[in-house]
């Protein structure tokens, strides 16, 4: 059974996608019939089961799927985008980056590196080297005892993929839990950690539209461990808060005391 996942209290789970690929190229449609967002909620269903419930959200829907009500009630969030980054609202943006800093977990997969939700969350370009030419790609477990890294193969291979390269213009992460090498020598850190005020973020970045990606068990895996990792154990989501205490005056108006055992 999951660390923080039960059938009592399962993770609440949206996978949100750009799904405009998969609208508009076959080859992208013959690998993902449903969309990738459908694919990537089957692998997490495949490996949480009962621990969590998973939902979907893309572009096109009102408000892009995540309004306040589906945000506050969302313990952690997917994020796949790659053509369409500037289409995402701006107000959209800000409450995602809102609900991150109050606890909400977020994954950004692939090309979600140069989303607007990351670039703010980092405060860098996110800028990289890339190249697509069916790449193999050798994921390389480099910190063994993460969560995250539970159950994964190491090294594990994908056989063909998109080619993502140094340097990769990001903060150096809390926690390097995987590192990609390529057929061209390049490698890359394809899977990092970062906090960022009360959320939990995990970078992964294997998964290209162009390649079945999201159908591979190892894939899979980690992202379902992520997914358990990104869950905040806090007992509230609030937005952190200025305030104000007199000398010695340690408990009044205090709004949070750790996280509470059920």
């Amino acid at each position: 059974m999951p660390e923080f996942a039960s059938p009592q209290t399962p993770i609440k789970v949206v996978v949100w996608g750009e799904n405009r690929h998969e609208q508009v190229e076959q080859k992208v449609r013959d690998i993902y019939p449903q969309g990738m967002h459908t694919t990537i909620k089957e692998g997490i269903e495949e490996n949480l089961g009962a621990g969590v419930s998973v939902t979907t959200a893309t572009l096109d829907d009102p408000e892009h799927g995540l309004s306040e009500e589906v945000l506050a009630d969302t313990d952690v969030l997917l994020w796949w985008g790659h053509a369409a980054h500037a289409e995402v609202s701006d107000e959209v943006v800000e409450r995602v980056h809102r609900h991150v800093l109050a606890g909400m977990g977020l994954l950004v997969l692939h090309s979600g590196h140069w989303s607007k939700i990351f670039g703010k969350l980092m405060g860098t370009s996110c800028t990289l080297r890339w190249r697509s030419e069916q790449d193999r790609e050798l994921v390389w477990t480099v910190n063994p005892s993460h969560p995250i890294a539970q159950g994964v193969p190491h090294p594990f291979i994908i056989p063909a993929q998109e080619m993502y390269g140094e340097f990769f213009d990001v903060p150096a992460p809390d926690e390097l839990i995987f590192l990609s090498t390529f057929t061209g020598g390049e490698v890359f850190r394809s899977g990092m950690t970062y906090r960022r005020g009360f959320g939990k973020i995990f970078f992964f970045s294997p998964g290209d539209q162009d390649y079945p990606v999201y159908h591979q068990k190892e894939i899979r895996k980690v992202i379902s461990n992520g997914v358990e990792w990104a869950k905040t154990v806090r007992p509230e989501r609030a937005d952190p808060v200025l305030l104000r205490y007199e000398t010695e005056d340690f408990y009044n108006g205090r709004s949070y005391q750790g996280a509470m055992e059920n």
